[in-house]
């Protein structure tokens, strides 16, 4: 490739501008994975907590929502008094141009429940408070995961362009400089001695 280039001055000004931007490009790159990198670490030590939790968390949910049927009978009339989930948003936060999902659902207090009190006991509001502790370990789960994917597919995006500037484009600079300096030093060295030569026929005459 270098010895495509014709060796001039401005070809070796132009090819020096585009190897310190490939050089700053690649910085860069390199700087947007480690932090993507951090990013991710951070999400993924949370994902496995999240992880950990939630088994448990659902598994207390339903043990408390079978308490509640043994007490009150089947509760299939009470859960049918509760709304259904529409409570979910959707927004995006940016890490380094990365969009990553911010979910939000609203959590009803437990001590201002959704339902009539006069027909239920303490098992069912229980059941209630566990159920929504699971919607809140879901959804903060599913946005740490769907985070981690994107930023997984991000830093793969960010280390192939990384790996193709510090490869190929500045290896290949590099040598279009060296070539083009060589040429012209050499082009330089022609010159001066055949000055030296036109100068000592002009003194011998």
């Amino acid at each position: 490739m270098a010895e495509q280039i014709f060796p001039t001055k401005g070809n070796l000004i132009k090819t020096k501008r585009q190897l310190k931007q490939a050089q700053l490009g690649y910085e860069l790159m390199d700087r947007k994975r480690n932090i993507l990198v951090r990013e991710m670490v951070s999400l993924t030590d949370e994902a496995k907590e999240l992880r950990s939790t939630i088994e448990s968390t659902y598994a207390q949910a339903y043990k408390a929502l079978e308490y509640a049927n043994i007490t009150l009978g089947v509760v299939n009339e009470l859960a049918q008094t509760i709304p259904t989930e529409q409570s979910l948003k959707l927004s995006v936060r940016s890490v380094m141009g990365v969009e990553l999902p911010k979910l939000s659902a609203d959590i009803s207090p437990a001590d201002h429940p959704i339902y009539a009190l006069n027909r239920t006991n303490s098992s069912f509001d229980y059941a209630y408070v566990c159920f929504n502790k699971a919607k809140e370990i879901t959804v903060r789960l599913a946005e740490v995961e769907n985070s981690i994917y994107r930023l997984a597919v991000a830093i793969k995006k960010t280390q192939k362009r990384a790996n193709a500037l510090k490869n190929i484009m500045i290896p290949r600079f590099q040598e279009q400089v060296h070539f083009i300096t060589n040429a012209l030093e050499e082009k330089e060295r022609e010159e001066f001695s055949r000055q030296k030569v036109i100068k000592r026929r002009k003194t011998n005459m």
